[in-house]
């Protein structure tokens, strides 16, 4: 079942008018879809905010616009403020529950692997995946194991079990995450620079007393 998002309907656009609504907590946004006009609307930002969070980016919303019906939509962009990150924007997207899509899913490592006890480093790659399915089998995230992956080790798309009712449309050959081995050091460490450094001074000072 959907999330309930309510919304209004702008009147303007304007930007005195867009300015108001971020000062009495509103996101302005726009509904927009294959089958409708693009709609100016507005929307709570602090409920907005509980819905992303709690249901995650990719999450079927049901647009509740007032004095309007209602609208399957999925959040497809958001604008955030560059130094205080509140979202001042919203853009949504009117889907068709029984047509597929393409979307962008984040994805969570899980574990920690073999290899980084051993001292190896840990190289996440690929931090989405692209995937598309029905709208409401879009996953939240994609999460991968990690654990038994030893140094020189990594996990293509390829590699990936399959789950769920979605495709993966990323390269077969891409690598999403990679142990690699940890870097040589070939720098002396401290005791041996002081040991040269003794010798050195000593060194100089013999020249000196001679």
């Amino acid at each position: 079942m959907a999330t309930v998002l309510k919304a209004e309907q702008r009147s303007s656009l304007r930007k005195s008018e867009t300015k108001g609504l971020r000062l009495r907590g509103q996101v302005p946004a726009i509904v927009y879809g294959s089958k409708m006009e693009s709609k100016p609307v507005s929307i709570d930002g602090i409920e907005f905010l509980k819905t992303i969070r709690e249901n995650g980016r990719n999450a079927i919303i049901s647009l509740d616009v007032a004095g309007d019906t209602s609208h399957q939509v999925i959040v497809n962009d958001m604008q955030l403020d560059s130094l205080k990150g509140d979202i001042i924007h919203a853009d949504f997207f009117e889907v068709d529950m029984q047509s597929e899509m393409d979307a962008d899913v984040p994805v969570h490592l899980v574990g920690e692997p073999i290899g980084a006890s051993d001292g190896g480093i840990v190289q996440h790659t690929v931090h989405q995946l692209s995937v598309r399915a029905l709208p409401a089998d879009i996953p939240e995230a994609i999460e991968i194991n990690i654990e038994n992956l030893a140094i020189g080790d990594s996990i293509q798309v390829r590699d990936l079990p399959k789950a769920g009712q979605y495709e993966v449309n990323n390269e077969p050959e891409e690598v999403i995450v990679s142990i690699l081995p940890a870097p040589l050091n070939n720098e002396p460490d401290e005791q041996q620079a002081q040991e040269e450094g003794t010798e050195k001074e000593e060194a100089e000072e013999g020249k000196t007393n001679e």
